[in-house]
C-alpha cells in the first residue's frame, strides 16, 4: 500500500530524530506500552517504548543471543520475552552489539503493574540505571462487564469505578509533576485537552476503516499491511501527522473496495489473528492464501483503536485518559474482557477460523486467551493454537506450523 510505505518512511525518519535527541543527551523516558504515553507527548519528552525496543532488537536477529544469555545470568526461562528482552540487553552491557550502540541511561521509567513480571522487570531497570521509576497501579475491576466496549467510550465512570479512576488520576498527576521537574516546563492543560480530542478523532477514522473491511464482500488488504498503517500512527496518536495518515489510509482502503481489489479473488476462508504480531516472521500471515484461499481479515490493532482508545472527555481529559489506560492490557488478554470482544469481532468480520498465538512464557498474554478460545469455539469459530513467541524465533518451526495449520484448514 502507498500508505504503508509512507508510514514506514515516517517512522524511519522519526526514529532517526529520536535517536539523535537521546544520543545527544536529551532526557528521555523508557516506558511500557500500556502506560499513558499521552503525558510524555504533551510534555515533549522523547519516549522509547519497551515493547517497540524489543521488536527493534528482535528485527536485528539479536533475540536468540540475549535469551540464551538471560539463562546464563540466572533468570528462569519463563520470563515474558516480549517485555524482558530490553532488560536483558541492558544488563548484558554490550552496547557495541545493540541497535544504536545501546540505549543511553533513561531519565525516567514508567510501567503499569499489570502483571507480576512487569513490576519486577522495571524494578531491575531502575536498579541497573538508577533512573526514577513511576509504577502505576493496576487494581482489578471487582465486577467487570464482559461487553466492556459498549460502556467504555462514554460511561467509563460506571465501567471502571470512581475509586479506581481516582487512584489512576492521582498517580498520573504525580507523573506529570515529575515530568515538569525533568523538563523545567509547566504542563499545558489546554494543549493536552486538544490532543485528547484529536486522538478520539483519529480513532474514529480507524473505526470507519474497520467497518469497511468487515462489511466488504472480500478482504481488501492483508493484516501485515494493516499493522503499519495503524500501529505507527498509534505511537504518535493525536499528532497532525497521525490524523492525516489515518485519513489517507481510509481513502486508500475505500478505493480498493470500490475497485473490488481483493487479496484473493478466490477467497474461501476468513481468518483472524489473535495476539501481538509475529514480528520475526510476518510473512506467515500470507502462507495459506494460495493453498486454501484463506485470508486474515482481522488482527487486534485496527478494531482496538476505537474500542480501546475512544473515551469521551466529559470536560476532564485527565480522567478520560485514566479510563483509557486503566484496563487497556487486560481487555486484550484477560477473561471475561477478551471473551465477549473476540466473539463480537469474529461475528462482525464473518470469521471462519482464528489462529491464537499462545506465548507459553508470557502468562498474561498467553494463558488468559485460552478462555477466548473456548468462547469462540462455542460461537462456531474454529480455533487453532499457535504456540510461539512474538520476538523469540528459537523454537519456531515455520514449515511444521504451516503444515499443522494447513491440515486444520483442510477440515473447513
Amino acid at each position: 500500500m502507498t500508505c504503508a510505505r509512507a508510514a514506514t518512511e515516517y517512522q524511519r525518519e522519526w526514529t532517526r530524530g529520536l535517536r539523535a535527541r537521546i544520543t545527544a543527551g536529551e532526557p528521555f523516558a523508557f516506558a511500557n506500552a500500556d502506560t499513558p504515553h499521552e503525558l510524555f507527548h504533551a510534555m515533549d519528552v522523547p519516549l522509547v517504548t519497551n515493547q517497540w525496543w524489543s521488536a527493534v532488537i528482535s528485527a536485528k536477529q539479536l533475540a536468540p543471543h540475549y535469551f540464551d544469555l538471560s539463562e546464563e545470568m540466572g533468570f528462569h526461562p519463563h520470563l515474558p520475552r516480549y517485555s524482558s528482552l530490553p532488560l536483558i540487553a541492558e544488563l548484558a552491557n554490550d552496547p557495541e552489539r545493540q541497535p544504536w550502540g545501546g540505549l543511553p541511561t533513561p531519565s525516567i521509567l514508567c510501567a503499569r503493574a499489570s502483571s507480576d513480571e512487569h513490576a519486577r522487570i522495571f524494578g531491575l531497570w531502575a536498579e541497573a540505571t538508577r533512573a526514577p521509576l513511576h509504577l502505576l497501579s493496576a487494581p482489578a475491576v471487582p465486577d467487570p462487564a464482559p461487553e466492556w466496549w459498549r460502556l467504555a467510550r462514554d460511561d467509563w465512570e460506571t465501567l471502571y469505578g470512581t475509586d479506581r479512576l481516582d487512584l489512576m488520576v492521582a498517580e498520573m498527576r504525580d507523573l506529570v509533576a515529575a515530568l515538569e521537574d525533568l523538563t523545567g516546563r509547566p504542563f499545558d492543560e489546554d494543549g493536552f485537552a486538544e490532543r485528547m480530542d484529536a486522538i478520539d478523532r483519529q480513532e474514529r477514522i480507524f473505526e470507519e476503516v474497520a467497518d469497511m473491511i468487515a462489511a466488504a464482500p472480500k478482504v481488501p488488504m492483508r493484516i501485515n499491511e494493516q499493522m503499519p498503517n495503524v500501529m505507527m500512527p498509534q505511537w504518535h496518536r493525536g499528532s497532525d501527522w497521525a490524523l492525516s495518515h489515518a485519513a489517507a489510509f481510509r481513502g486508500e482502503v475505500a478505493g480498493r473496495i470500490e475497485r473490488q481489489e481483493w487479496v484473493r479473488d478466490d477467497e474461501r476462508i476468513r481468518m483472524m489473528w489473535i495476539g501481538a504480531g509475529l514480528w520475526f516472521d510476518t510473512s506467515f500471515y500470507t502462507a495459506f492464501e494460495e493453498s486454501h484461499g484463506a485470508v486474515f481479515a482481522w488482527s487486534m490493532y485496527l478494531p482496538f483503536a476505537s474500542d480501546g482508545y475512544i473515551r469521551a472527555s466529559h470536560g476532564d481529559p485527565m480522567r478520560a485518559l485514566a479510563a483509557r489506560v486503566s484496563s487497556i492490557n487486560e481487555q486484550l488478554h484477560q477473561p471475561p474482557w477478551i471473551n465477549a470482544w473476540m466473539v463480537h469481532q469474529a461475528r462482525k468480520f464473518r470469521i471462519d477460523a482464528a489462529l491464537l498465538l499462545v506465548p507459553e512464557h508470557d502468562r498474561f498474554s498467553g494463558l488468559g486467551s485460552l478462555f477466548a478460545k473456548r468462547a469462540l469455539e462455542e460461537a462456531g469459530v474454529k480455533v487453532i493454537e499457535v504456540r510461539g513467541d512474538m520476538v523469540d524465533p528459537r523454537e519456531w518451526d515455520r514449515d511444521a506450523m504451516v503444515a499443522r495449520v494447513g491440515a486444520e484448514l483442510d477440515t473447513l
